[in-house]
């Protein structure tokens, strides 16, 4: 299975690719989409064209994307869920299915703390992947991404009552609050 991750901003869109085989991780590819400057209507098209090319060439099973976490500015905010808006609409349109997965989940699932700095995450995902050198801060982001899928989807096909389960399937009834399965 090839997993597509995306860690959306306005300037800097991250995209990582990684295939699962098994328990068995493998890094494909990873890199920046740069909005550059200019009007925003110009810079979500970079974004939106970008990431459907990525989608086109690594032609990806799945895709996962960071949810926007609301921060100190609110006009930023809204920025960055325009820019993740447009990654989401090229990933739809590439008929690919999207996880979202929040910050906190995605260092959790990397780092194994929810407060794990840009360089940890940098580290284990080279780590995680045997990657012969360092990403980039975004890329490395949406490897992590990748990853934290990688590791959480069969999990929520489960919950979700996938093929896998049935009505009484081991995790029938079951349910994701804050990252965890509850009854």
């Amino acid at each position: 299975m090839i997993i597509l991750g995306i860690d959306p901003g306005l300037r800097t869109t991250g995209f990582g690719v990684i295939q699962k085989q098994g328990s068995k991780l493998r890094y494909i590819a990873s890199g920046t989409i740069k909005s550059g400057e200019g009007d925003l209507p110009t810079r979500l098209k970079v974004i939106l064209d970008g990431v459907g090319e990525v989608a086109r060439t690594y032609n990806p099973d799945c895709a996962a994307i960071e949810q926007v976490f609301v921060n100190v500015n609110p006009q930023s905010t809204l920025l960055l869920g325009q820019a993740r808006g447009a990654a989401i609409c090229a990933l739809v349109s590439a008929d690919l299915s999207v996880a979202e997965y929040s910050p906190t989940q995605i260092k959790k699932a990397i780092v194994g703390t929810g407060r794990a700095v840009k360089a940890q995450m940098q580290e284990m995902v080279v780590r995680l992947l045997s990657m012969p050198g360092m990403p980039g801060t975004d890329a490395a982001d949406a490897l992590g991404i990748a990853i934290c899928h990688a590791h959480s989807r069969e999990t929520l096909t489960l919950i979700a009552g996938g093929t896998n389960a049935t009505a009484n399937g081991p995790l029938a009834g079951l349910r994701m609050r804050r990252g965890r399965l509850v009854g």
